[in-house]
């Protein structure tokens, strides 16, 4: 890892070091006392000259390296269930290598061990062919759970999470998992309405407990914010959701941006994601959020009467099913489903339509904060972009030149051979004009995403019903919004959805 970023901070090196101490000899600890004296670049060079080997492999080896691979996969690649032949998602466990976490994870550079079969628990029916554990070795648990969707689990050493074996997502169960989860989130639709009002209500309710709820309730409904889990102390990461937000990650401002009431909430998300808005606010959500600030100290709850689970409890009471994360996936579809019926317009080329409809997916990214690290490659992808994009203007300019001179050729009258050739000129400028458009629209869209996660959202917020039904009716491939792997995905949708559909 020598060559990425991660290893020049900080908390990595002494992560690093704290744990490879823990694995080496006496000998070697009394020798080795300083990760800045220790020179890893052999080892890295063998890894660069096998990447590189890889790279190098003949067709006919790459071949042979590709038939192994499927056999692996048909061999381990699926599972029948209810007497269906489904595909499994990953049946391969990480290998041992060092933790880099997302966003500024306090426990990056620690080792990853490697993922034996003692701690794996298998779970298959009782009466099929239990897999074989590598020689020497045993399963840690052999179960027949037919309550979960899991076939093996274990845990893996670094935030003691549990990891699993899971079914591929274009499986049957997945699929209608998938569509259940948009379907409640269709019904809120139908009662969102009421649940605003009661909250709206609820700000100048007599007991503290039903305000917090509300303004929180606001911020998960208006700003798509996590609810935030309780977690055991200083287990992970500090990262907090509404309801756990601290008097720190808010600041109040009577005005500013030329707006009234203005909060600025300022936290790290899930995954160590760094969230930061400044929002203007309903006037009563204002003064509550300063009555709940008052006499309290930086490291103070926000919401001190409220917990995650009196709030989800809440929302049960509300609608059979809702629960915070409903809210988020509701309001990215309707978001979506709005932007892009602004955005579309059915005269448009397929590139433009394609553009507007990346452009309503980042409205949704960016109401659920997926953001990334512009990648390291941007800028040299960006370069060829535009390297072609100046090249297709020459063969443009050139294309103009020629069509002109053919206009001067064929004078009114003239033969049919000057005709067709004129005829010929025209058709090859336009079709330079077109791919140059394409172009174009290519570097603006890849301008406009180079800090924003498209799919994220795209996979787990947006019906895809949506997405399926605007290409219908705009008349584009589907293939240009989903790739193959999420086609089968989401093959319910494409079946279920006309181009009439509305979320």
């Amino acid at each position: 890892m020598l060559d990425h970023e991660y290893t020049t901070k900080e908390v990595f090196q002494n992560n690093f070091f704290s744990d490879w101490r823990k694995e080496m000899t006496a000998e070697e600890r009394r020798v080795i006392k300083h990760l800045d004296k220790c020179d890893f670049t052999e080892i890295h060079r063998h890894f660069v000259d096998r990447t590189a080997a890889r790279k190098a492999l003949s067709r006919e080896e790459r071949q042979k390296l590709k038939e192994e691979a499927e056999k692996l996969q048909q061999e381990f690649g699926y599972c029948t269930l209810d007497g269906h032949r489904e595909k499994i998602g990953n049946f391969k466990t990480e290998p041992p290598g060092l933790f880099r976490g997302r966003g500024d994870h306090p426990k990056m550079g620690m080792l990853k061990r490697r993922v034996l079969p003692e701690d794996v628990t298998i779970n298959c029916s009782r009466d099929s062919k239990i897999p074989e554990p590598p020689a020497g070795h045993q399963w840690k648990e052999v179960r027949s759970d037919n309550t979960v969707t899991w076939l093996a689990s274990w845990t893996e050493n670094i935030q003691n999470s549990i990891k699993y074996v899971m079914l591929n997502p274009s499986s049957k169960l997945k699929g209608e998992k998938d569509w259940q989860k948009y379907e409640v989130a269709r019904r809120l639709k139908g009662v969102v309405d009421e649940i605003r009002s009661q909250y709206r209500a609820d700000w100048k309710s007599r007991e503290m407990k039903k305000r917090q709820r509300a303004v929180a309730l606001y911020f998960i409904d208006k700003l798509a914010l996590r609810a935030g889990n309780e977690k055991e102390e200083g287990e992970t990461a500090d990262t907090v959701g509404c309801c756990s937000l601290r008097v720190e990650h808010v600041q109040l401002y009577p005005e500013a941006d030329g707006c009234q009431h203005v909060v600025e909430l300022d936290f790290l998300g899930k995954d160590s994601i760094r969230y930061y808005n400044r929002v203007p606010v309903e006037k009563p959500v204002y003064k509550n959020l300063q009555l709940f600030m008052e006499n309290k100290s930086r490291g103070d709850d926000l919401f001190d009467r409220l917990t995650t689970s009196s709030l989800n409890k809440h929302l049960q009471d509300l609608m059979d099913g809702l629960t915070a994360k409903v809210f988020r996936t509701y309001n990215a579809s309707v978001t979506l489903q709005e932007q892009l019926r602004a955005l579309t317009r059915a005269e448009d080329s397929v590139a433009a339509k394609i553009l507007s409809y990346n452009r309503a997916n980042r409205a949704v990214a960016i109401l659920c904060n997926h953001q990334r690290a512009t990648p390291k490659t941007f800028e040299k992808s960006m370069q060829n972009l535009q390297s072609k994009i100046e090249a297709k203007k020459q063969q443009v300019a050139e294309a103009k030149a020629e069509l002109k001179k053919a206009r001067a050729d064929h004078k009114p009258g003239g033969d049919d051979r000057s005709k067709s050739f004129l005829e010929k000129r025209k058709r090859l400028l336009e079709k330079l004009q077109e791919q140059l458009v394409r172009l174009s629209t290519q570097a603006t869209d890849k301008e406009e995403s180079k800090q924003v996660a498209l799919g994220t959202s795209k996979l787990n917020y947006l019906d895809p019903r949506i997405s399926v039904a605007w290409c219908k009716r705009f008349g584009v491939p589907v293939e240009k919004i989903y790739n193959k792997t999420q086609r089968e995905r989401f093959a319910w949708a494409l079946d279920m959805a006309g181009e009439d559909f509305e979320f």
